[in-house]
């Protein structure tokens, strides 16, 4: 089984699963097979997801409903965290300023937005 999403003005807006006799060319999957089967079905543009993404590296990470695709780097990109956060060159957004060094298992930290700022939880 394979999953797509549908891209809309760079927006992942929905996902499907596709069996795999769907995607088999000479029995290799081949994902533009599988983009054309859900085009035909739903119209629109359509890019093929992994779960596997973070140990294969594919397209960075699996895409859910409201991420983004960079069509020219090829990486689907998580929703910001919060306003203020950037994103950094590896598509990993980040605060305003970095978390404080002494976080640990027993020192917690969580953003607070409305002052941009790290606080420690108790």
């Amino acid at each position: 089984m394979a999953h797509f999403v549908q891209i809309h003005n760079g927006k992942v807006v929905q996902g499907i699963v596709v069996h795999n006799n769907e995607l088999l060319v000479d029995g290799v999957e081949v994902e533009s097979k599988g983009a054309e089967f859900c085009t035909n079905l739903f119209g629109g543009t359509w890019v093929q997801t992994s779960y596997n993404a973070a140990t294969n590296g594919f397209r960075k990470q699996y895409a859910g409903i409201g991420y983004t695709y960079d069509a020219v780097a090829d990486v689907f990109i998580v929703p910001a965290p919060y306003p203020s956060w950037v994103l950094d060159e590896n598509h990993d957004w980040q605060p305003p300023t970095p978390m404080p060094s002494d976080a640990s298992e027993t020192k917690r930290y969580a953003w607070f937005e409305p002052n941009k700022q790290w606080i420690e939880l108790v």
